[in-house]
């Protein structure tokens, strides 16, 4: 019974994820669906790509919390639009509540929404939220196993990034595990190495994600 109920919420996510999908196509929008677990840099690194692409296209950003408000008050005071949903307990955003907060935030056509999932590496790669890209963030600090303990996640990226490489000459990281890992799972979702204390990376990052802009 259980797994049937799932099932059910997954195919019922689905059908409006399409229809995101189909009216973010429409206007030109490009969502990208940014996940990691608690701490890896998801805030920084979209901070930082939109003070590069500043000027070149319209920024709006979904923060999705279990509570609080401080990393939309951290993108507020950069002066981008930003929507704020606390799942209370919930480990992910799902279509709907996407679809709701775009009505309330409206992003203007021919611009880049950013979507800060919910921190963990489980629950947010079974729900589709009719994004465009799918970035998902690994650090340093968390180790070089995440892609052989988090399959999922890894399976289903169109980006990854690893962040917070500055810290590599103080943590033992094995930069060959995590790449075997990756590209076991994911043969071509390219994998930007990234810092955002130093900008290295991000230069390759920002014209790949420009790229990506309809």
């Amino acid at each position: 019974m259980k797994i049937k109920v799932m099932e059910n919420i997954l195919s019922a996510n689905d059908q409006l994820a399409e229809a995101n999908r189909e009216d973010f196509a429409r206007r030109h929008i490009t969502v990208v669906n940014v996940m990691a677990s608690p701490g890896a840099g998801k805030t920084s690194v979209i901070m930082e790509l939109m003070h590069r692409l500043a000027g070149d296209v319209p920024f709006s950003v979904v923060e999705g919390d279990i509570a609080s408000s401080i990393d939309a008050e951290k993108i507020e005071a950069m002066g981008v639009p930003v929507l704020q949903i606390n799942t209370g307990g919930g480990c992910h955003l799902d279509a709907n509540m996407i679809r709701e907060a775009v009505r309330e935030l409206q992003p203007p056509d021919h611009s880049v929404l950013f979507i800060e999932n919910v921190g963990n590496l489980i629950c947010p790669s079974a729900f589709d939220l009719g994004e465009t890209v799918r970035m998902v963030i690994a650090s340093v600090p968390e180790g070089h196993d995440k892609p052989y303990k988090y399959v999922s996640m890894f399976e289903a990226a169109d980006v990854v990034i690893l962040n917070k490489i500055d810290l590599k000459p103080y943590i033992r990281f094995d930069t060959d595990s995590f790449v075997r890992g990756v590209r076991a799972l994911n043969e071509k979702a390219p994998l930007f190495e990234v810092s955002c204390s130093t900008g290295e990376g991000f230069p390759e990052l920002t014209a790949w994600l420009k790229n990506q802009v309809g």
